[in-house]
């Protein structure tokens, strides 16, 4: 599969290069930036998520990219269409957007815009019929991001997630859908 880039008027959404590890890295060792996750990464099981990202983009041909910003190729997290190593309940086989970036990035709209050319990407190109996104019940920034997406939320869709306990703060779950338009 060919990879992949995507740009808007201010990112480049592009392949995984070597020299991306050290910011990403960091960017998942910062426990607000991880408050929504089990907990920060230590830098092996971060290197680990960008070696399944790459393998899921030679097998998909998708994954969570990285983003830079164009006018200074500034690394500020990643954004992209992925299918879900495990079941989603309620969504089995989907595709779904997801993002993470770096608090410098946070608030200046990085995260929508990547996503709408992702989403823009996967229903244009890959022809898909639905995309999801889905994060833990307390994390209104994304979820934001998901409403501006004009992604919808139907609570009877929410789930509790199977990788994590269920007795766990974070296990509760809301599921977004975007059909295609």
């Amino acid at each position: 599969m060919p990879q992949i880039t995507l740009e808007t008027d201010r990112l480049s959404i592009r392949p995984w290069r070597d020299d991306d590890r050290e910011p990403f890295a960091a960017m998942c060792a910062d426990p607000e930036v991880m408050r929504y996750f089990p907990a920060p990464l230590s830098r092996k099981e971060s290197d680990d998520l960008i070696d399944r990202a790459i393998v899921r983009a030679e097998d998909d041909g998708v994954c969570f990219q990285p983003v830079e910003r164009l006018e200074d190729g500034c690394f500020l997290g990643f954004v992209g269409l992925s299918r879900p190593a495990w079941q989603v309940p309620g969504a089995p086989g989907c595709v779904e957007i997801g993002w993470r970036l770096a608090q410098a990035a946070w608030g200046r709209g990085y995260a929508s815009e990547a996503a709408r050319a992702w989403c823009r990407f996967g229903f244009e190109t890959l022809g898909l019929r639905e995309i999801v996104s889905f994060t833990t019940v307390a994390n209104d920034r994304s979820r934001r991001v998901m409403e501006r997406l004009g992604m919808t939320h139907t609570p009877a869709d929410d789930f509790d997630h199977p990788l994590i306990d269920a007795d766990h703060p974070l296990s509760r779950h809301v599921l977004y859908r975007l059909a295609r338009p």
